[in-house]
C-alpha cells in the first residue's frame, strides 16, 4: 500500500510514547512492504535537526517537514475564551502545513491517509478534496479523557475551571469529527470501547504500541544486591509530572524510611528546577539521560504512578521487556492486559506500595521470576513486527470490501 502519514510533531527520537507508537510500527509497516511518506510539523516544542537524523532512519519513502511555533501563547489562550474553537487543536493548525499537504496530494496517488492523533483531524477536509485515499486515524489516547482526569485532580478552583472549559470544547471536537474516519486505529480495546460508547461507527481496530523486541536486550535481574527504583518520562508532560509529584510527596516518605537501602532515580527530559534540585541521600534525579534502556537496566524496579492520562503507556512495555519489575497504579496499567502479580504490580496506596517491596525484600527469587514473566508477556503481544502485519491485512480487507484495491503487489503474509 502507498501510505501518507500526517504526524503532529516529527517522530525521532523514539523516546516518549507517542515517538515510539509512530516509529516502530511505520517502519515495520515498510517491512511488510507498504510505500510510507511522512509528512511532520517540526514544532518548536520538539524540533529536530533533519541533518542530524541517523542513516538508520530510513523507512520512509519520501520526508516532508513544515515548521511550526506551537508554543503557548496568553494572549491567543486568553483569545480563544471567546472562540468555540478548541485551544489544544488550534494550537496545531498551520496554513504552510496545509499548503504542503495539497500539493503532496496533488502530485501523488495514496490508498491510505494515516493521522497520528487527534490534533490532525482539522486537515480532514483538504484530505477529501484533494484524495479518495481512505482515511484512518491513530488515536493514540482518548485525547479529552486526558484533560478530564487532570482536572478532576486539581483543587486550585481558578486553574480548574479554566481546564475544565478547555476540556470541554476539546471533548466537543473530539465527539465532532469521529463519523468523518474511514477507519480508526486505538491504542487499545479500553480505548476502542470508549470511541464506539462516544459514538463511532465506523470500520476500527484496536492495535497496541509495538517494539523492535531485537533492541531491548535485558541485563539479567540482580536478586541479592539492594533494591533500586527507577522512574523515567517526559517532565513536560502533566501526567507524568502529577504522577511523580503524588508519588514523592505521599509514597517516597514512608517507603524510605520503611526500606533504608531503597534508591529512587528519577529519569526525564524538560524537568522543572524544584526537581533537578530535590537529589538527596537515595534519591537522586538525572535530568533526561542519554539512553532510556540503559536507564531502565540499571533498576530492578520501575515506578509508574499515574493518576490521569489515557491509552497506553509506553515505558511500561519496554521496561518489561528489558525484564523489569514493574510497579504502576490501576490507571496507569489502562489498556495494557497484564497480570497484576504475575506480570505486573499494581499499587494505588502507601501500604499497596510497602507490601510489594516487602515481598520483593523478603522473598527476591519474585524478582526474578516476574522478570521472565514480564518479558514473554511483551514477546506475546508486542511484536511490532506482528502488529504491523495485522493492521496492513485490516486495511487490505478494509480496502476491498468497500471497493478499492490497494497499490500493493503480493499477500501481506507473503512479504518479508
Amino acid at each position: 500500500m502507498k501510505i501518507l502519514q500526517l504526524c503532529k510533531k516529527f517522530p525521532y527520537p523514539p523516546k516518549d510514547g507517542e515517538s515510539i507508537a509512530v516509529t516502530y510500527l511505520s517502519k515495520a509497516m515498510a517491512e511488510q512492504g507498504c510505500e510510507i511518506t511522512l509528512l511532520s510539523l517540526n514544532t518548536s516544542k520538539h524540533f529536530i535537526d533533519l541533518e542530524a537524523l541517523p542513516s538508520s532512519f530510513n523507512h520512509y519513502n519520501q520526508v516532508h517537514t513544515v515548521q511550526l511555533d506551537n508554543s503557548v501563547n496568553r494572549w491567543d489562550a486568553f483569545k480563544n475564551l471567546f472562540s468555540r474553537k478548541s485551544y489544544h487543536i488550534s494550537r496545531f493548525e498551520s496554513d504552510a502545513f496545509t499548503s504542503k499537504l495539497v500539493e503532496i496530494l496533488s502530485n501523488n496517488t495514496f490508498d491510505i491517509v494515516q493521522m497520528e492523533t487527534l490534533y490532525l483531524a482539522p486537515y480532514m477536509d483538504t484530505i477529501r478534496k484533494h484524495s479518495n485515499a481512505l482515511v484512518v486515524m491513530r488515536a493514540h489516547n482518548v485525547e479529552h479523557e486526558i484533560w478530564e482526569r487532570l482536572q478532576q485532580n486539581i483543587t486550585f478552583l481558578p486553574k480548574k475551571y479554566y481546564l475544565k472549559y478547555l476540556t470541554s470544547k476539546l471533548k466537543r471536537f473530539e465527539v465532532d469529527t469521529l463519523e468523518a474516519y474511514d477507519f480508526l486505529v486505538p491504542i487499545s480495546e479500553v480505548d476502542l470501547m470508549k470511541f464506539r460508547k462516544m459514538g463511532y461507527t465506523n470500520g476500527a481496530r484496536a492495535i497496541p504500541i509495538g517494539l523492535d523486541l531485537e533492541g531491548y536486550e535485558p541485563t539479567p535481574i540482580n536478586i541479592y544486591r539492594p533494591l533500586s527504583m527507577g522512574f523515567i518520562g517526559s517532565l513536560d508532560w502533566m501526567p507524568n509530572l502529577e504522577g511523580l509529584k503524588w508519588f514523592l510527596d505521599r509514597i517516597w516518605p514512608t517507603m524510605t524510611n520503611t526500606f533504608n537501602d531503597l534508591e529512587l532515580h528519577i529519569a526525564g527530559r524538560h524537568a522543572p528546577e524544584d526537581l533537578l534540585n530535590a537529589s538527596k541521600g537515595n534519591l537522586v534525579v538525572h535530568g533526561e539521560v542519554e539512553c532510556a534502556k540503559d536507564f531502565l537496566n540499571q533498576h530492578q524496579i520501575m515506578v509508574v504512578p499515574l493518576l490521569s492520562g489515557s491509552g497506553m503507556r509506553a515505558k511500561i512495555i519496554e521496561a518489561m521487556a528489558l525484564g523489569r519489575i514493574v510497579i504502576t497504579t490501576s490507571l496507569g496499567l489502562e489498556g495494557i492486559p497484564a497480570q497484576d502479580g504475575v506480570e505486573v504490580f499494581v499499587a494505588d496506596s502507601v501500604d499497596e506500595f510497602v507490601r510489594i517491596l516487602s515481598d520483593l525484600h523478603y522473598e527476591p527469587q519474585i524478582l526474578a521470576d516476574m522478570s521472565v514473566a514480564a518479558r514473554d508477556f511483551v514477546n506475546r503481544n508486542y511484536c511490532h513486527h506482528n502488529l504491523a502485519r495485522d493492521l496492513a491485512q485490516t486495511l487490505i480487507d478494509y480496502q476491498k470490501k468497500h471497493g478499492k484495491t490497494p497499490s500493493i503487489s503480493a499477500p501481506v503474509s507473503n512479504l518479508s
